[in-house]
């Protein structure tokens, strides 16, 4: 019984942190959600920006939609990056907010995740491959210690109520 219950609070939990992070996040207006995700990627990308390997960017719009954070905007790169509401993207990205805290955390593969229909690209698939492998280049050792260790406890954490969440109890 402890099992079962341990695992049906682990599901529950899956299905309702992410609506509760959502709440805030919505009522963000969208210009300050740009700024952060524009000075974010600026700061995590400054090594790329610097040896002029975001060429590919120039001209074309890549949208992100985090759809059980209700997040989705459009991001571009000439000599800075450049977020927007969605409206014409080349590619998309579609992920729920876990599994792109594991990939960022270094937990999980996006290739494993994409086979999985975890992780979906739709559109100029090439622009996609070179976006996917220009983040997975980024060096985890630029954020501040404090990051890296919340990134990765709450990664833990994710995968601990994953597991636990599909944990049967054993017929006795």
């Amino acid at each position: 019984m402890p099992n079962e219950l341990m695992s049906r609070m682990a599901k529950e939990l899956l299905v309702v942190v992410p609506k509760i992070a959502a709440k805030p996040l919505v009522m963000i207006p969208f210009a300050a959600k740009a700024k952060v995700i524009e000075q974010l990627l600026q700061h995590l990308l400054s090594e790329q920006i610097a040896a002029d390997e975001l060429e590919f960017l120039q001209g074309h719009w890549v949208a992100v939609s985090v759809a059980d954070l209700q997040l989705s905007f459009e991001v571009s790169f000439e000599h800075r990056f450049t977020v927007r509401p969605v409206s014409s993207p080349a590619v998309t990205f579609s992920a729920n907010s876990g599994d792109l805290l594991l990939v960022a955390a270094g937990k999980e593969d996006p290739d494993t995740l994409f086979f999985q229909r975890r992780l979906c690209i739709e559109g100029d698939t090439e622009l996609g491959l070179e976006v996917k492998n220009m983040l997975l280049a980024i060096d985890l050792q630029q954020f501040p210690s404090s990051v890296r260790t919340l990134l990765d406890k709450l990664a833990k954490s994710l995968l601990w109520l994953q597991q636990t969440s599909i944990t049967q109890v054993q017929p006795a």
